[in-house]
C-alpha cells in the first residue's frame, strides 16, 4: 500500500515524444553495457542488472524531456542520464546504505580528473563511474564555449559532491530544515545539471553577459526546485522506507511542520506549484525587460527563448516519465485534467499570491531572543552616535519628508554597529553607521516614492542613478540630486578609495545586488505580489544587505583566507543560516508597521500565512521554528562542519585562524543585530500605539515546542 495519494499536479504543458526513441534505447543498452554497468559487481555488489536498465526507461525519460533535437544529441543525452542515475545508485550501495565516509569521499575525489574544463582526460578510469563521465566528457564538450564549460562542470561538480552532504545527514541521522534543503538539493539532486544540457540539446547557449543574472537564475533555480519536489514525490516510498534516505521534500515537511505524510505530500505540491508559477511569471515579466537592458542580439534572444521552451518540455516530460518508470511510486494516480483543466485547479492558488490585501494585525507578543553567544558594544558608541546623526543631517535624510533628526536618533544605528563590530575604531564604527543608516533610509524611499505610485519607470532611473555614484575608478559620473545619492556619493569614496580594484569591484556588486532587490520589491508591489516562499527568503538576504556586511568582513581576512574557500558549502551555510535567522528576526519585529501600516508584502511572516493558509499565529509559530533551525544550522556549521572542513582540506594556521575570527564575527553580528531590535525606536510604536509586546527575559521562542518534533 502506497504511503499516500499522489497529488494533483500542475501540468501546464502538454509532453511529447521524441520520434528517435527506439534508436536511443538501443544505442544506451549497448553503451551502458560498454561502460560495465550492467551485470557487473562494484566491490561484491551488482548495482544493476539488464532488467533494472529496461525497466527504468531512461531513453523514455530523455525522449519525453528533449522531444525536438535529433537522434545523435538525443543518444548523448540519454548516455548522460544513465550516468548520472547510475552514479547515484552506484553510490547509494557502496557509501550510503552502510555509511563509508572516507570511501565516498576518496571516490569523489578522482572524478574531477574526468572532466577538465580545459585540456584533455589524462587519467586512468577505475571504474564504471569515472569510465562513463570520461567517455561522455569527450563527446560532449567541445561543442561548447569555456562559458558553458565552466558552469556545466561547476553544476556536476555539485551534483557528485553535494552527496557528501546527504550522507553526512544519513550517518548523523539528521533531517534538514526546509531552508537548507530546498538549496542544496539544488545542487544534490542535479537539476542544474539538466538545464545544462537543455542548452546542449537546443544547440544554442544562454549568453555569458546575461547568464548569471537574476531572471536566468530563477528560471533554473524554479525548474530545478519544481523537478526536485516533483521527484520527491514520486520516489517518497523507495528512499525513506527502502533506502533510509532522509533527502526527501515530503519527509522534511512531514516532519519540521509536524503534518500526516499525506497533508505533507500535498503541501510539497503546492510549493511545486508555487515554483511554476514563479518560472512563469520571470519568463514573462523579468526576461523580455533582461533582453532589451542588455541589447541581446537576435541569436542570443532565440537561445534564451529556446532554453525557457526547453525547460518546460522538461517539467512536463519528467512528469510523463516519473507516472511510466518502475523506479517510483506511481500506481494509481489521480486523473489528470488537460492542461486547461490544469490552469484552473491551480488558479485560486496563483489569484492568492496576486491578491494581497490590507489586514489588521492581531496583538502578539514577540519572546526573548536568546543565542548561545554574548554580546559586547564597542566602546566608542556615544561619539558616533552625534556623529551619525550630523552625517543625516548633513547629507539631507531629514529634509525629504521621509525622515526627521528625531527618528534618526531614536532609530539608533550606530548601537548595531557597535554590536556587530565591537573592536571597531571610532572611524570604522561611524562609517558602520552610516553604510546602515543609508541602507536604511533608502529602503523607506524605494517603496515610498515608487511601490506605492507603482512607477516602475521612476525605480529603474533611480536605480540606475545610484549605481552610478559608485564609480569603480572613483572619478564621479553624476551631480547627486537627492539625499541618497548624495550620502551614497560620500560613502563610496570613503569605503572604497582604500580597497583593490579587485575588491572595489566585488564590493560594488555587493551594493548593486540590494539596489536590484529593492526593485525586486517594487515591482511585486506593482502587481501586488507576496512572493513565493523561496524566492522571498533568498532575496531576503539582499533586501536586507547581508551581503554587504559580509563582504566587508571577508576583505578584512583576504590575506589569510584563500579565495576559494568563500565558496565551500561549509562557509556559504554558516553564511546563509546567520542571514536567514537575522532576516526572519527583523521581519516579526516589523511585521505590524510593515503589514498594517506600510502594506507591504515582503516580511516572512506574511508569506508562511499567504502559502500555507494558516493564522497569523501559526504563522509566527512557523516562522519561530525556521528561526531556531537556521540559529541551530548556524551553531552546527561553526562547533562541527568548520573544524571538518580545516582537517579535510588540510588547511594551514592562518587560513585556519582567520576562518574562526570570520565566525565570531558572525556571532556578534547576530547578537548586536538581535540587541538593536529590542533597544531601537524603530519598531516600538506605529501610529503612536504599541503593536506588540515583549516576553519576560528568559522566555525563549514561541516555536521551542514545536521544533522539538525536527
Amino acid at each position: 500500500m502506497q504511503p499516500f495519494q499522489l497529488p494533483e499536479f500542475y501540468t501546464p504543458h502538454p509532453a511529447r515524444l521524441n520520434p528517435n526513441l527506439e534508436r536511443a534505447r538501443t544505442h544506451t543498452r549497448a553503451w551502458a553495457r560498454e561502460m560495465d554497468m550492467v551485470d557487473v559487481p562494484q566491490h561484491g555488489a551488482v548495482i544493476w542488472t539488464a532488467e533494472d536498465l529496461e525497466a527504468h526507461d531512461y531513453a523514455l525519460l530523455c525522449a519525453y524531456t528533449h522531444p525536438d533535437c535529433d537522434g545523435e544529441t538525443l543518444d548523448l543525452i540519454t548516455d548522460w542520464y544513465v550516468w548520472v542515475f547510475y552514479f547515484d545508485d552506484h553510490f547509494v550501495e557502496l557509501y550510503k546504505r552502510d555509511p563509508d565516509i572516507a570511501g565516498a569521499q576518496a571516490h569523489l575525489d578522482r572524478l574531477p580528473l574526468f572532466m577538465p574544463v580545459d585540456g584533455v582526460i589524462t587519467a586512468t578510469p577505475e571504474n564504471p563511474v569515472e569510465q562513463g563521465l570520461a567517455d561522455l566528457w569527450r563527446r560532449t564538450v567541445g561543442r561548447h564555449s569555456l562559458d558553458w564549460r565552466e558552469r556545466f562542470a561547476a553544476n556536476t561538480e555539485h551534483l557528485l559532491d553535494e552527496s557528501m552532504w546527504e550522507l553526512h545527514n544519513i550517518s548523523s541521522k539528521r533531517l534538514s530544515n526546509p531552508i537548507e534543503y530546498v538549496e542544496m538539493r539544488r545542487k544534490v539532486g542535479g537539476a542544474p545539471w539538466s538545464a545544462n544540457l537543455v542548452e546542449h540539446a537546443v544547440g544554442l547557449e544562454v549568453p555569458a553577459s546575461i547568464a548569471s543574472s537574476r531572471p536566468i537564475g530563477v528560471l533554473r533555480d524554479t525548474f530545478s526546485d519544481a523537478v526536485h519536489l516533483r521527484n520527491d514525490l514520486f520516489s517518497y516510498e523507495r528512499e525513506v522506507l527502502d533506502e533510509g534516505e532522509l533527502s526527501n521534500g515530503v519527509l522534511v515537511f512531514e516532519k519540521f511542520l509536524g503534518l500526516p505524510t499525506q497533508d505533507a505530500a500535498e503541501a510539497v505540491n503546492d510549493l511545486l506549484t508555487s515554483r511554476l508559477h514563479q518560472f512563469e511569471h520571470t519568463a514573462l515579466t523579468e526576461v523580455p525587460i533582461l533582453l532589451d537592458e542588455h541589447a541581446i542580439d537576435l541569436i542570443g534572444r532565440a537561445a534564451v527563448l529556446g532554453y525557457v521552451k526547453g525547460l518546460q518540455d522538461w517539467q512536463a516530460g519528467g512528469h510523463e516519465w516519473h507516472l511510466r518508470s518502475s523506479r517510483y511510486m506511481n500506481a494509481a494516480p489521480r486523473p489528470r485534467t488537460g492542461v486547461l483543466g490544469s490552469f484552473a485547479k491551480t488558479m485560486p492558488q496563483r489569484l492568492r499570491q496576486f491578491s494581497s490585501t490590507p489586514k489588521t494585525v492581531e496583538p502578539y507578543t514577540l519572546p526573548r531572543f536568546d543565542v548561545p553567544f554574548p554580546l559586547t558594544l564597542a566602546p566608542h558608541l556615544d561619539q558616533a552616535r552625534d556623529e551619525v546623526v550630523a552625517w543625516a543631517v548633513e547629507h539631507g535624510m531629514t529634509g525629504e519628508g521621509v525622515w526627521t533628526e528625531e527618528k534618526v536618533r531614536g532609530f539608533d544605528f550606530p548601537l548595531c554597529s557597535a554590536g556587530i563590530d565591537p573592536d571597531a575604531t571610532p572611524q570604522e564604527l561611524f562609517l558602520s553607521g552610516c553604510w546602515l543608516t543609508w541602507g536604511t533610509y533608502a529602503d523607506d524611499v524605494y517603496p515610498l516614492w515608487y511601490g506605492t505610485s507603482r512607477n516602475l519607470a521612476g525605480v529603474k532611473a533611480q536605480t540606475a542613478r545610484l549605481k552610478a555614484c559608485m564609480p569603480l575608478d572613483l572619478v564621479p559620473q553624476i551631480v547627486p540630486a537627492n539625499a541618497m545619492e548624495v550620502s551614497l556619493t560620500d560613502l563610496w569614496q570613503r569605503t572604497a578609495g582604500p580597497m583593490t580594484s579587485g575588491f572595489r569591484a566585488t564590493f560594488r556588486e555587493t551594493v548593486d545586488a540590494m539596489l536590484d532587490a529593492w526593485v525586486w520589491e517594487v515591482i511585486n508591489m506593482h502587481f501586488n505580489r507576496i512572493p513565493d516562499p523561496v524566492d522571498y527568503v533568498e532575496m531576503r538576504r539582499s533586501t536586507f544587505g547581508s551581503e554587504l556586511t559580509t563582504s566587508l568582513s571577508r576583505f578584512s581576512h583576504s590575506a589569510t583566507v584563500p579565495p576559494q574557500l568563500w565558496g565551500t558549502r561549509v562557509v556559504q551555510t554558516m553564511e546563509r543560516s546567520a542571514m536567514d535567522y537575522c532576516t526572519m528576526l527583523n521581519d516579526v519585529f516589523s511585521y505590524s508597521k510593515e503589514i498594517q501600516h506600510e502594506g507591504e508584502v515582503h516580511n516572512m511572516v506574511r508569506v508562511v500565512e499567504n502559502f500555507l493558509g494558516v493564522s497569523q499565529s501559526r504563522a509566527f509559530e512557523i516562522t519561530y521554528a525556521l528561526m531556531d533551525a537556521r540559529l541551530g544550522q548556524f551553531v552546527r556549521s561553526v562547533e562541527t562542519d568548520l573544524p571538518r572542513l580545516f582537517d579535510d582540506l588540510r588547511l594551514d594556521s592562518g587560513a585556519r585562524a582567520g576562518l574562526t575570527r570570520y565566525a565570531d564575527e558572525l556571532k556578534d553580528w547576530i547578537a548586536g543585530i538581535i540587541h538593536w531590535h529590542e533597544e531601537t525606536s524603530r519598531y516600538d510604536e506605529t501610529g503612536g500605539h504599541p503593536v506588540f509586546h515583549r516576553g519576560p527575559s528568559g522566555l525563549g521562542t514561541a516555536s521551542l515546542s514545536f521544533t522539538s518534533r525536527t
